[in-house]
């Protein structure tokens, strides 16, 4: 059977992914591609359960590693559910969020370790992991303003984190990018929205364009 493409998308908060991601979605299923968009922690109805207790503004209390545990437990069903019967069945699964996510902010900026939560995550994922992933990088005070201007986003739990939180991310993130120079591509997501969604299609071309 042939087997699909499995593409992430990765920022800190306020990057725009996710309007991004719907917009490549859209456009290449208007070119006859078959697609798939999820997004994590969620995803289908268990992971989506997961993301709401990860997520609640009221559980201040939880544990780094708590935290980092339910976002792999997520990451596992979401995978066996959805995921990988999208790739046996060849379609090009589009997904807002990965393992990055986890290694940036419970790895790096929680200070977890990336090895530490990399190995929590290889036991949830079986050496599953994107062909290719984009990583929309914009300064986290851009970010956070974006989200205070976008009143209709979800507010979450870490959205509320301080600013040195999020520039810790950021920085996870560009240490990932540097580790995995070949899967992890950079898109510059402090310019327009078109700009942003070419940048990103460009990026799409080389691996998608046998896929029709």
């Amino acid at each position: 059977m042939e087997k699909g493409i499995f593409i992430t998308a990765e920022g800190p908060e306020g990057a725009g992914k996710t309007t991004i991601m719907n917009m490549l979605a859209e456009s290449l299923e208007s070119e006859g591609y078959n697609i798939k968009l999820t997004r994590e922690p969620g995803g289908i109805e268990i992971a989506e359960q997961i993301r709401s207790v990860i997520l609640d503004k009221s559980n201040t209390k939880m544990d780094s590693k708590t935290e980092a545990l339910l976002y792999a437990a997520a990451r596992r069903q979401h995978l066996v559910e959805k995921v990988i019967p999208a790739l046996e069945d060849g379609y090009i699964v589009l997904c807002d969020r990965f393992v990055d996510s986890s290694l940036a902010y419970q790895g790096y900026a929680r200070g977890l370790g990336v090895d530490e939560v990399l190995s929590i995550n290889e036991f949830a994922i079986e050496k599953l992991m994107p062909a290719l992933t984009l990583y929309f990088d914009i300064e986290p005070e851009k970010g956070l303003e974006r989200i205070n201007i976008h009143k209709g986003r979800e507010v979450n739990r870490l959205d509320l984190e301080d600013l040195a939180f999020h520039e810790k991310v950021r920085e996870g993130y560009l240490q990932l990018q540097k580790r995995y120079p070949q899967r992890i591509k950079n898109v510059n997501a402090a310019k327009s929205v078109n700009e942003v969604f070419k940048q990103a299609q460009e990026l799409l071309k080389p691996l998608i364009i046998s896929k029709k």
